[in-house]
């Protein structure tokens, strides 16, 4: 495992260990190594330099899962600009309002991608934006002399253990919005610092290796694409790339190049359980393990993973303002593996703390507060500082969970995804894992509807494995009995539908789902 005060920093030291092993390939057999992936870099900086952007020029890009948009992030860092990547789902009103309020100097797009007209969407963006000039990019960066590189200072190589308050939000070289399942997205500022910091503490918890072979098939503008570039400069390790998901098509890249980590999230888990069902083969011969997060997993899920491929799901949890402060170890037990996210970080603090921040019992649920080394800098705003930070420095999370007594993160929930039924609260998450364990629930997701007697009701939707056959209201009602679901807890009301919507991360979009039932009056 390498260390570096930076991103380019450690990419020299991992091109000075292991220059011609390879670092990234992609579905068209398109092979990059660590050697090449430095030098197009410095071509692309100096193209940078070259179209205007210096350092401290604020950069918003909105690209695939691409080896240039790896390139693209090496480069901006090798400038010095600040970087805002944003997730592809995004359209014109919100990256009005992303990079207005980031200040963004130029928006990098690609032309028209996966049936979406990007190039016209940010035209635009930039009639609204004035001063914001775009870069269309079609798998091509601008490219320079690099004799404009030398000497060329590295404003963000600090060693920044110490560094706090104003002189932390200097230190920012990274803008992440946060993905807006619940509100507008929000601003959130990182740094290299932070970032190598959840990249060391994953990978040493997977056992990163050389010889790893890293499924990178989710949106690359993600923190999570950025933790495994550091990662695999990290570990020197390479990254299996797929511009989008597509089940078949990606499941054939990932077996041809040799997959040992196949993530990273429910939703690929379950797409490689249906492709594993399908075939007669081993899909994945090498894989070794199915590193998870960005939404729970079920224990269900955990035990297909285990009985298909014999290799664990390893879950982490984090968020956009603090990723992967847990992860779970490959000396875990299976137990801990299906019904935990693993153990805190190295220097992760948490606390689990009542509505008025008190320390709850040991192994008591409560919300979570974390202080770490991977913690964000802050939000752009500064003013959303004042809520989400306590006055112990803690970020307060807003998902309820607690700490088993091996040290293990139970994550049971939501502030926010607590069902409140005649005064009571039930857990939406304790029922949605056991419906995944029902063996006619394909996904599921709980909700709580606004009721006029009850304040709210407990509704079950469901995507049924076989849509000519879904699960009745009766059905699902005496399954959840018999596993032990006490009456207050049971579903009022079954919806069935044919997808359960999710973000890129994986995460339920409970919002879009609450929009569509509010009004209904469809019960069981």
């Amino acid at each position: 495992m390498l260390h570096g005060e930076s991103l380019w920093d450690l990419l020299e030291k991992r091109v000075d260990r292991t220059p011609d092993a390879l670092m990234a390939v992609d579905e068209d057999m398109r092979v990059l190594t660590f050697a090449e992936f430095w030098n197009e870099a410095e071509l692309a900086a100096a193209g940078l330099i070259g179209a205007g952007i210096s350092a401290g020029d604020v950069v918003s890009w909105q690209l695939p899962t691409w080896i240039e948009s790896m390139i693209l992030t090496a480069a901006l860092r090798r400038v010095g600009a600040i970087q805002n990547p944003i997730l592809p789902i995004y359209g014109e009103r919100d990256l009005i309002q992303m990079t207005s309020l980031a200040g963004s100097s130029l928006l990098v797009v690609p032309g028209e991608w996966n049936g979406v007209d990007y190039e016209e969407i940010a035209t635009r963006v930039a009639t609204e934006n004035v001063g914001l000039r775009l870069l269309v990019t079609n798998r091509a960066l601008p490219q320079g002399d690099t004799k404009c590189l030398v000497d060329l200072p590295d404003p963000f190589g600090v060693d920044a253990a110490d560094v706090g308050g104003v002189e932390a939000r200097e230190e920012a070289a990274w803008i992440f919005y946060t993905s807006g399942t619940t509100s507008g997205p929000k601003g959130v500022l990182h740094s290299d610092r932070t970032l190598a910091a959840a990249a060391r503490g994953m990978s040493t918890r997977l056992g990163l290796i050389a010889r790893d072979r890293n499924s990178l098939v989710f949106p690359i503008t993600h923190i999570g694409g950025m933790v495994w570039l550091f990662a695999s400069l990290q570990s020197g390790c390479a990254n299996i790339l797929t511009e989008s998901f597509n089940p078949a098509e990606t499941v054939e890249v990932l077996s041809r190049e040799g997959v040992t980590l196949a993530g990273s999230g429910t939703v690929f888990h379950q797409s490689y359980v249906a492709e594993q069902r399908r075939s007669l083969h081993p899909i994945f011969p090498d894989v070794r393990a199915f590193p998870g997060g960005g939404a729970p997993k079920s224990p269900a899920l955990f035990d297909e993973v285990r009985a298909l491929f014999d290799a664990p799901i390893m879950s982490g949890y984090g968020l956009t303002e603090a990723p992967i402060v847990t992860m779970a170890d490959l000396s875990d037990t299976d137990s801990d593996l299906a019904h935990t996210e693993g153990r805190p970080q190295l220097g992760v603090e948490i606390r689990v703390t009542d509505a008025a921040g008190r320390i709850v019992a040991p192994g008591a649920e409560g919300e979570l507060r974390i202080r770490a080394p991977q913690m964000m800098l802050g939000y752009l705003n500064p003013s959303d500082d004042l809520e989400a930070i306590d006055d112990d420095g803690f970020f307060r999370t807003g998902d309820l969970g607690r700490i088993d007594e091996r040290g293990n993160v139970v994550i049971t929930g939501r502030l926010k995804d607590v069902i409140i039924r005649k005064g009571e609260n039930i857990s939406a998450k304790e029922l949605e894992d056991l419906l995944a364990e029902f063996d006619d629930v394909a996904d599921v997701a709980v909700i709580g509807l606004p009721d006029p007697d009850s304040g709210e009701r407990v509704c079950a939707v469901i995507q049924a494995r076989d849509i000519a056959r879904p699960p009745r209201f009766d059905e699902i009602v005496a399954y959840l009995v018999e596993r032990g679901v006490i009456k207050r807890k049971l579903p009022e009301q079954v919806e069935i539908v044919d997808l359960i919507p999710r973000n890129q991360s994986g995460k339920i979009r409970k919002d879009l789902l609450l929009d569509e039932f509010k009004g209904s009056t469809h019960l069981g």
